[in-house]
């Protein structure tokens, strides 16, 4: 007998999958953020040196933005430091057990991480 797949927003968000469910949440949005961004940095390139278009200054504009570049710098760096724990986990899978842990490790080395470059970009970002 197959399982149930049929679960309604309300009991999705009542799960509690804890900080493994939060990554995989996590990896998918940071590998979207990572997608947008270079969308918009094609396009924008394209439609500035091909087409000579206000377009593209715009986007160039939306991307250069500080909210932009600070989320795309967490994506990036969630996006690697998640991955390579995913492929250590999958190397070797007697390590599973250990997920919960991992994940804190995970964010144990992301936080620093995260806090010193968005110091440094904000206080560039700052100074003009």
């Amino acid at each position: 007998m197959a399982l149930s797949r049929k679960v309604g927003l309300y009991a999705g968000a009542k799960y509690k999958g804890g900080g493994p469910m939060l990554a995989w949440v996590l990896h998918r949005i940071s590998g979207l953020g990572i997608i947008i961004f270079v969308t918009l940095h094609v396009l924008a390139s394209f439609l500035t040196q091909q087409m000579g278009s206000d377009l593209g200054i715009f986007i160039n504009t939306i991307y250069e933005s500080i909210y932009f570049q600070l989320f795309i710098v967490f994506c990036a760096i969630f996006h690697g430091v998640n991955g390579f724990r995913i492929i250590l986990l999958d190397i070797w899978p007697r390590l599973i057990r250990y997920q919960k842990e991992s994940t804190w490790l995970e964010w144990f080395v992301i936080l620093p991480l995260y806090i010193l470059t968005a110091f440094i970009m904000i206080r560039r970002f700052l100074a003009g």
